[in-house]
């Protein structure tokens, strides 16, 4: 392997930081700020539990009940919907785990870490796909926010709030409530990345609360476990089952393929290695699965008592009779959904839109337009259906993000060995800069990735027999066919890139010729 550049300095616990000298040195360069600079080792302070409450406020949120909550919608019982939310789990903290390794070791986020890759410039590509997506997740986030606070009001100021005029499609009433929640969420991000880590150590431990109130009454109301666990669901464990395992199990993937990228993001705060391993191990499964099982038997309790399965909570807590348990239900529930929006979807396109733009882009500014896109994307479409909501949605988004997933890590674990030049990924006049600032390998291999997996996108908006009807069938596994096709080709266009850049360094040379490295 290439020797380790002699700008940057190794501590013993294997993270790597550069002089200080080194890093004002690259305050001229376009490619930097200080939002997107390598966080210094006695910054990175974040404990096991940092991301274990991280976690925690992320995945206990609304949308996350309704992942689980929809698939009792579309006819699973209790056994397969926790069977499919686990298994989506593990498998999604894979590539989640390998890209955290960068975050931790070199104290940069994402886009910066897809640098090394795809380009000082074509790391935009990766960075603003993730970023539109989050945008979109952010505006979700922010309608069932702004739904719940609907309800809370509606039993607290009556029927005059409730049955307010219909302004385009909705009570304006539930408009300012989503206006409101906006608000309230810009104001935290604009104080920047420590204030959001403050809410999230605060608001971690309350945000189970709302779910468990609702668990619990309707447990009481629908006469215990008995009634609920009896469900044997409409799809049975024949092939109407089987056709709907595969798809909805590349939704709960899906779900979270959004962090699997971007959690250097939050990584690169990491106290060590050990510290985000152990918090994140502890945090992802197991919250997941506790909400899944909160989410799974209150809707299951819900179709007993009312019919149906009213798979969003806000709407559930509004059937129920009592209006404390909905008010403070839907109080937690709100808590829990601005800690997930803040963490998940606006610190990652924060630092996405300021990689394209670091000069005139800061991490506060990143987050309003962040605001902004989740607004026009028009999140009560997206989340007006759980047909939409898995199969369209979250399924072509992960094939998509699966395809840059495998060129990170066939990037920085086969290609690289985790070995990276950290002053390089913001100087055009280092190894990152390829061609033009791009590595046309990188896009050849996304592309690839895509197509497979999404090619044959179909349902929903989708045509039925498919966008490329001979590549329907890989489009149930879209989230898997994206990140292995994508991780295998960038791989054999990229290893005989690896031996030129280790006889390069070989030969002494700390800034190679750009040209003689994309070669």
């Amino acid at each position: 392997m290439a020797p380790t550049p002699a700008d940057q300095r190794v501590h013993d616990d294997g993270r790597v930081e550069l002089d200080p000298a080194d890093v004002r040195s690259l305050e001229g360069s376009r490619f930097f700020n200080e939002e997107l600079a390598p966080v210094p080792v006695e910054k990175r302070t974040w404990t096991t539990y940092n991301y274990f409450a991280l976690w925690m406020g992320m995945a206990h949120n609304i949308p996350s009940y309704a992942l689980a909550a929809s698939l009792i919608a579309l006819g699973m019982n209790w056994v397969q919907a926790l069977i499919t939310i686990t298994i989506g789990n593990i498998v999604v903290l894979a590539p989640m785990l390998l890209n955290s390794h960068a975050g931790t070791k070199y104290g940069i986020p994402f886009p910066v870490f897809a640098r090394a890759f795809y380009g000082l410039r074509g790391a935009n590509l990766a960075a603003l796909l993730r970023a539109f997506i989050a945008c979109g997740w952010f505006g979700i986030q922010t309608w069932v926010g702004g739904e719940a606070i609907y309800v809370i009001l509606g039993r607290l100021l009556g029927s005059w709030w409730r049955d307010s005029a219909v302004v385009a499609g909705q009570h304006w009433t539930l408009w300012l409530s989503f206006v409101v929640f906006w608000i309230g969420q810009m104001l935290i991000i604009w104080r920047g990345m420590e204030a959001v880590r403050r809410f999230e150590n605060w608001t971690a431990p309350l945000v189970s609360v709302g779910f468990l109130i609702m668990l619990a009454y309707v447990l009481v109301k629908a006469g215990g476990l008995g009634p609920i666990l009896s469900d044997g669901g409409k799809l049975g464990w024949g092939p109407d089952f089987w056709k709907v395992f595969a798809p909805a199990l590349m939704a709960m993937i899906a779900f979270w393929s959004t962090l699997s990228l971007n959690m250097p993001d939050f990584t690169r705060f990491g106290g060590s290695q050990r510290k985000q391993v152990r918090g994140q191990i502890l945090g992802l499964p197991t919250t997941m699965t506790f909400i899944a099982i909160v989410a799974i038997l209150t809707t299951s309790g819900g179709k007993l008592l009312y019919g149906e399965e009213l798979w969003d909570p806000s709407k559930l807590a509004d059937r129920f009779s009592s209006p404390i348990v909905v008010v403070v239900a839907l109080i937690a529930l709100v808590l829990a959904t601005i800690s997930a929006n803040l963490a998940a979807n606006v610190v990652s396109p924060s630092y996405d839109f300021s990689n394209a733009f670091p000069k005139k882009i800061t991490f506060a500014v990143g987050g309003g337009i962040t605001g902004v896109i989740g607004i026009l994307i028009q999140p009560w479409r997206l989340y007006s259906d759980p047909n939409i909501y898995i199969f369209a949605w979250l399924g072509f988004y992960g094939g998509l993000l699966g395809a840059v997933a495998g060129v990170l890590v066939a990037g920085y674990w086969v290609i690289n060995r985790t070995k990276l030049r950290l002053k390089d990924l913001y100087t055009p006049d280092g190894v990152y800069w390829f061609t033009g600032g791009w590595n046309w390998r990188a896009l050849v291999a996304t592309l690839v990735g895509a197509v497979l997996a999404v090619g044959g996108a179909y349902g929903g908006p989708f045509p039925a027999d498919g966008l490329i009807p001979f590549l329907k069938p890989l489009y149930d596994y879209n989230w898997v066919v994206g990140l292995v096709g994508a991780f295998v080709v960038f791989a054999a266009l990229s290893l005989p890139l690896s031996t030129t850049k280790e006889e390069i360094s070989e030969r002494g040379s700390s800034r190679p010729d750009p040209a003689a490295v994309d070669g």
